[in-house]
């Protein structure tokens, strides 16, 4: 059952790290054209002479992009930060990443400096990095194999509040105005700032206690209070079979997790799910509705609160996903919400071009977009970071999140780089690249990914063995695997390496 612990934990690492992802995603698409001209205004108090227009849009890309590439970074300190500090501390620390920042834009008009502005987004980037990795990592760890799923989806849940509320605090009548923006860029450090006094009173994940650090007495506590039971010897002896057979093999690192057989196509299957994540387009769809809308009729004044109402589908249909990917499983929400961004984008291609000719087609358009968010929220952006926890286990677990992060990060600084020459040069065929994306992940997925819905780590592994023609020799005592056909060779895996 999900206790009040396990509820609050997951509701004040979700809302003090993943929100503000969400939240940095978008807070800058309504203000921009305040903060443009602000970067207008101080070049040309300090130099005298106009900004140069290719210039202004150097500096307006660069302060789009370096987010994903701060989130690149971010990625790459996942694995020494969460085996040195653990999961809770490494939240914690993230915090001062946010805080920081968080003043830094705040004052950034008042310091007559936009070069802050691009620097914090790095910064920002960074926590949003560590912060997409640690807490799907954390909360996954702590949550009983029958509520995984739904507490996994909660991170996401929360990324799309936090750019429903970027949204909503954007519009012009709001913040998204030339005296409110600092505050908007601003208001990142308050969530940070909760968590900064809240986390400390809760556990660290007790597999981190019992496996890194060897704390039982820690451990049992922890699981106690997250369970709200006593027993909880069951939990703890898996702990420790996957510990005895993780031994022969000791942390991974990124560089063994490529080279290490036992972990083959569990290391495929997460580098594809998250490229299928990102390029899907879903950052494209979310660019091309403004205008879908406009060609649609949409007033130019109404269509923020257009945007706001798509950010509110996202939100809803992400918290759907919570609460049917526990009956539904991993996969099959993953194959519909592929099934439904490749629908959505062939069919959205056609009405674009069709759109001049047969008045309806706009509509069909619209249609294609909200259809395109709904496949998304309920499979491809939730899941993948849900089964990276899954498939491995916890020597090579923060090394996949690293692996995963930096591809996701990757992928997402590549969209944000390529669509807009896609577009100029593609129109709206640039959705038919997609369209095969989409279809890509999706036949991938359906061959390869194995439900793990309700079932132990140690049991997916087992069904992964297979699939990596390693064979799984079982003891009371020991879990061993040999790879089929070098068994002649005197190393042994370990299954839970899987």
């Amino acid at each position: 059952k999900m206790t009040l612990s396990l509820a609050l934990v997951a509701l004040i690492s979700a809302f003090g790290s993943s929100f503000q992802y969400g939240y940095n995603v978008s807070v800058i698409n309504s203000p921009a054209p305040y903060m443009q001209d602000f970067y207008n205004r101080t070049y040309l108090n300090r130099t005298g002479v106009p900004m140069d227009s290719s210039f202004q849009t150097l500096l307006w890309s660069l302060t789009v992009s370096m987010f994903p590439l701060g989130g690149l970074f971010g990625s790459l300190m996942v694995w020494p930060m969460v085996n040195n500090c653990g999961r809770k501390g490494t939240l914690l620390i993230n915090n001062l990443f946010s805080i920081a920042a968080a003043v830094l834009m705040g004052t950034s008009e008042l310091a007559k400096t936009f070069e802050v502005i691009i620097f914090c987004r790095v910064v920002m980037g960074i926590f949003a990095g560590l912060a997409s990795n640690v807490v799907p990592m954390f909360l996954g760890e702590m949550s009983p194999k029958n509520l995984r799923g739904a507490v996994g989806v909660v991170p996401q849940l929360f990324i799309t509040i936090g750019i429903l509320a970027a949204q909503i605090l954007g519009l012009h009548s709001i913040l998204g105005n030339a005296n409110g923006w600092p505050v908007l860029l601003g208001l990142t450090g308050i969530p940070s700032l909760l968590q900064l006094l809240t986390l400390p009173f809760f556990p660290e994940s007790p597999r981190y206690l019992l496996l890194q650090k060897g704390n039982e007495e820690q451990a049992r506590r922890a699981l106690q209070r997250l369970r709200g039971w006593e027993d909880v010897d069951d939990e703890i002896e898996e702990m420790y079979q996957e510990d005895r057979s993780e031994k022969e093999e000791g942390q991974f690192s990124v560089l063994s997790l490529f080279t290490f057989r036992g972990l083959r196509w569990q290391l495929i299957s997460i580098i594809v799910m998250m490229m299928g994540q990102q390029l899907s387009g879903v950052n494209g769809v979310f660019y091309y509705a403004d205008r879908i809308f406009e060609s649609a009729g949409v007033d130019s004044g109404s269509i923020q609160y257009v945007t706001v109402s798509i950010g509110a589908i996202n939100v809803l249909m992400t918290l759907l996903a919570v609460f049917i990917v526990e009956s539904l499983g991993r996969r099959l929400l993953l194959l519909v919400g592929f099934l439904l961004c490749t629908a959505s984008c062939a069919v959205l291609t056609m009405a674009l071009n069709l759109q001049t000719t047969i008045s309806w087609m706009s509509y069909l358009s619209i249609a294609c977009v909200i259809l395109y968010i709904i496949g998304h929220a309920i499979g491809p952006s939730p899941i993948p970071s849900v089964m990276i926890t899954e498939m491995f286990l916890q020597s090579s677990r923060p090394a996949a999140f690293m692996v995963g992060g930096s591809v996701h990060w990757l992928s997402n600084f590549t969209v944000g780089l390529v669509f807009l020459y896609m577009e100029a040069g593609l129109g709206p065929y640039s959705f038919l690249i997609f369209c095969a994306i989409c279809l890509a992940t999706m036949t991938y997925i359906f061959f390869i990914v194995p439900e793990t819905k309700n079932k132990t780590f140690m049991e997916i592994n087992r069904i992964m063995a297979k699939r990596n023609k390693v064979e799984i020799h079982e003891s009371t005592e020991l879990t061993d695997s040999v790879p089929l056909g070098k068994k002649d060779e005197k190393k042994v895996l370990s299954s839970s390496d899987m």
